[in-house]
C-alpha cells in the first residue's frame, strides 16, 4: 500500500510526513495541533476544510487519551438537561443529530436506554425518569433530529423489558420507559475516521511524536520510534490535549474527574439489545447503565470521582469503583453479578474546568473553554465528546480572528466521514456490496466495509482472528489505512480486543504479524 491512496494512513505515508514536516519552511503551516484525540481531530477537519494548511501530532497514537475511555455513547443532552444547563443541552442534541444523520451514521446509531419499573428504583426515581425522557423529546425535536432515528420515549410492557434487557429483576416489574440516545461503535474508532477524513483532506497527520518547546508559533517535534528531532513553526498552535493541557500551559487550572466502566460478558446478562438503565441509588439525577457493545461484550458504568495527583498516561482502575458498580447495579439484575464476572475494565479522566467553586465532579459543568496564554498558545480545554465538532469550529473561528488567517466558512455539519453513506467514495457501494461481507465488519467501517477486504494485503483477509468476531482484513487495516504503527496501536485502540486481556494474549500473534509484515 502506498501513500497514494487518499484514505490510507500507511508506514510509507508517514515516513513521508516526518519528513516533509522536519524540511517544512517556516510559517508554511497555517496551524499545528498537539493531540489526536476526539477534539484535535475535530480541529484538524474542521481547519483543513476552510483552507488552511494544518498539520496535527500526537505523542502517543490516535484516541490514545480520555477520547477512548468514554461510555460510547453520542449524548443528546438530558443529563445537562436536569441541572438547567439549557445551552449544553440543546447543543449536544444537535451536535448528536449531526452525527446520526450526517458525518458518522455508520458510525452511531440509536440505542434504546430501559428504565425498568420495579423494586430497584423508588416512585420518585421513576417519575424523575419519565419527566427527564419527555424532556429528551422536546430536546430532540427542537434539534430537529429525525423521529425515525430517535423514537419518541414510551412505556414498554414487562414482556418487551424481559425481550430487551433479560437479566433485569422480575421483583415488582411493572414494565419500563425506554428513551432513545445515539451510541457508537466504538469511540476510538470515531476518533480514528476523523483524522483519516482531515488527512483524506489535506490534513498532515504525525503520531508517535512528541511536541516540546511549545509557543505560540512553534514546537519542537521528536519521533519517539526513530529518535530525530526539528523545529515546527506555524502561525497558530493549538493545544488539544485534554486532562494534560496544564502541562502544556500551567495557567489552565483542571479538575479531572474519574470515570470507570466494567467490561462483562454479555451472556452473564442474557445478551441484551438495549441499555439496562438505573438510577443510583439516592439520586433522581445519576444512572448507572449497561451497554451492549461489540464483540459480546457489556460495558457497565459509570463512576464519577475526583481524581488528584499525577495524571498518568492509561488510568488504573481502582478496586473501589468496581466495588461500587457492582454493589449498585446488582440490585437491577436478577441474577447478581461477581468479581468473577468483571473479564475486563477501563478508567479515563474527564477534563473539567476548575471553576474554583468546589464540590462534587459530579455537579461542575461540561462547558468547554478557549484560552490564550501568554506566549500565544491557544488552547481548547473541557467539553464533552459529542459536542466536539461545536468545539473544533469555535476553536477555529478563534483562531482565524486571532492571527488574522484567511479561510472559508465551516463546513463540517455537512461533511461526512469516510465511510459515510454520504461520503465521496461510498458512491459506489451497493447493499448488495454490504451484505456480502460479516455485519460486525460493516458496523465498524460502514462503506468502506469492502476495501478492507479488497485492500488487504495479506492472507485469509476474512479469517477471525482467534475465533473472535474481527477478522485478520481489519487488522491489517490499521496498519496499512489507520495509522497503526505497533501491536499496541492495533489491539488496544484500532480494535478494542485488548480491553479484555484472555483475547488479547490470544490475538496478539496476529497483530505482531500485522507489524512484522506491514510496517517497513
Amino acid at each position: 500500500m502506498t501513500s497514494q491512496d487518499p484514505r490510507a494512513l500507511s508506514p510509507e505515508l508517514r515516513t513521508e510526513t516526518l519528513a516533509k514536516l522536519a524540511s517544512m519552511p517556516a510559517g508554511e503551516l497555517d496551524m499545528i495541533i498537539i493531540g489526536a484525540g476526539i477534539t484535535g481531530a475535530g480541529v484538524a477537519l474542521d481547519a483543513v476544510t476552510r483552507g488552511l494548511k494544518v498539520a496535527i501530532i500526537e505523542k502517543e497514537d490516535i484516541a490514545f487519551g480520555t477520547s477512548r475511555w468514554s461510555s460510547k455513547l453520542a449524548h443528546g443532552g438530558l443529563r445537562y438537561l436536569a441541572k438547567m444547563e439549557l445551552g449544553i443541552a440543546h447543543s449536544s442534541a444537535v451536535e448528536r443529530g449531526i452525527l446520526l444523520e450526517e458525518t458518522a451514521p455508520h458510525l452511531v446509531h440509536s440505542i434504546a436506554q430501559v428504565v425498568p419499573l420495579n423494586d430497584a428504583a423508588t416512585t420518585i426515581q421513576q417519575g424523575a425518569s419519565r419527566v427527564g425522557f419527555i424532556g429528551g423529546d422536546l430536546l430532540r425535536m427542537a434539534a430537529g433530529t429525525s423521529g425515525g432515528i430517535l423514537p419518541h420515549s414510551h412505556y414498554q410492557s414487562v414482556s418487551k423489558t424481559l425481550e430487551m434487557c433479560p437479566g433485569v429483576s422480575r421483583d415488582g416489574l411493572k414494565g419500563s420507559w425506554v428513551f432513545y440516545d445515539g451510541q457508537m461503535i466504538d469511540d476510538a474508532r470515531v476518533v480514528t475516521c476523523a483524522i483519516r477524513t482531515a488527512a483524506e483532506k489535506g490534513c498532515l497527520v504525525l503520531t508517535h511524536a512528541a511536541c516540546s518547546d511549545v509557543t505560540g508559533t512553534s514546537v519542537t517535534v521528536t519521533d519517539q520510534l526513530g529518535g530525530k528531532s526539528f523545529t515546527l513553526s506555524a502561525k497558530s498552535v493549538v493545544s488539544a490535549t485534554g486532562v494534560w493541557a496544564g502541562h502544556i500551559d500551567n495557567e489552565i487550572k483542571l479538575r479531572p474527574a474519574r470515570g470507570t466502566h466494567l467490561v462483562i460478558d454479555a451472556a452473564k446478562m442474557g445478551n441484551p439489545t438495549g441499555q439496562l438503565t438505573v438510577p443510583l441509588p439516592g439520586s433522581i439525577s445519576r444512572y448507572l447503565f449497561a451497554i451492549p457493545e461489540q464483540l459480546g461484550r457489556i460495558y457497565l458504568g459509570l463512576t464519577d470521582e475526583e481524581t488528584r495527583g499525577e495524571i498518568v498516561d492509561v488510568p488504573p482502575t481502582p478496586e473501589e469503583d468496581i466495588d461500587f458498580l457492582l454493589k449498585n447495579f446488582n440490585s437491577a439484575l436478577e441474577v447478581k453479578l461477581t468479581r468473577d464476572d468483571v473479564i475486563g475494565a477501563f478508567t479515563g479522566y474527564r477534563p473539567l474546568i476548575d471553576s474554583g467553586e468546589g464540590g462534587s465532579t459530579s455537579d461542575l459543568s461540561r462547558r468547554h473553554a478557549i484560552i490564550e496564554a501568554s506566549n500565544g498558545l491557544i488552547s481548547i480545554v473541557g467539553g464533552k465528546f459529542t459536542e466536539y465538532r461545536l468545539m473544533a469550529e469555535e476553536t477555529v473561528d478563534e483562531v482565524i480572528k486571532r492571527r488574522n488567517l484567511s479561510a472559508g466558512p465551516c463546513i463540517t455539519r455537512t461533511t461526512p466521514f469516510i465511510g459515510a453513506p454520504k461520503h465521496s467514495a461510498s458512491a459506489g457501494v451497493s447493499k448488495a456490496d454490504l451484505d456480502k461481507l460479516p455485519a460486525s465488519l460493516v458496523a465498524r467501517f460502514g462503506h468502506e466495509a469492502p476495501n478492507v477486504v479488497a485492500s488487504c494485503p495479506v492472507e485469509r483477509p476474512l479469517e477471525q482472528v482467534a475465533g473472535m468476531d474481527i477478522t485478520r482484513a481489519e487488522f491489517a487495516y490499521a496498519v496499512t489505512h489507520e495509522g497503526a504503527m505497533t501491536v499496541d496501536d492495533i489491539l488496544d485502540r484500532r480494535t478494542r480486543v485488548g480491553l479484555v486481556k484472555k483475547d488479547r494474549d490470544a490475538a496478539l500473534p496476529t497483530a505482531q504479524e500485522m507489524i512484522d509484515t506491514l510496517v517497513k
